[in-house]
């Protein structure tokens, strides 16, 4: 079993940063891969970013390439999500999850963290 808790999430104004954290607990943090999701009201959960076991791969989905990175640190069992050049469509409640396999479906994923709210004003 794994825990996940998100947090650093809230208002930036567009333009701005955000740095969300995800701390596990549980099973063995390094044996799962890592993903961010994001949903926004009415609309359905959509992938962000994975990061692979060793955090040597990466996959990021095309709205937000270039503007925001995950990263993972195995020795304090956290995973990263760095936000730059914040947009109002970035607004959403952000969560963390666990697979085995890195992997861009929902589906795939067999553990979730509650959500963080990150809203962008314009």
């Amino acid at each position: 079993q794994v825990q996940l808790v998100e947090s650093g999430g809230g208002l930036v104004q567009a333009g701005g940063s955000l740095t969300l954290s995800c701390a596990a607990s549980g099973r063995a943090f390094s044996s799962h891969s890592r993903g961010w999701f994001r949903q926004a009201p009415g609309k359905e959960r959509e992938f962000v970013a994975a990061v692979n076991r060793s955090g040597g791969s990466t996959s990021y989905s095309d709205s937000v390439k270039g503007r925001f990175t995950i990263s993972r640190d195995n020795s304090k069992n956290t995973v990263y999500l760095q936000m730059n050049s914040l947009k109002p469509e970035d607004t959403a409640v952000y969560y963390c999850a666990a697979t085995q396999f890195m992997s861009v479906r929902v589906a795939a994923y067999d553990y979730w963290g509650q959500g963080t709210q990150v809203t962008v004003s314009s």
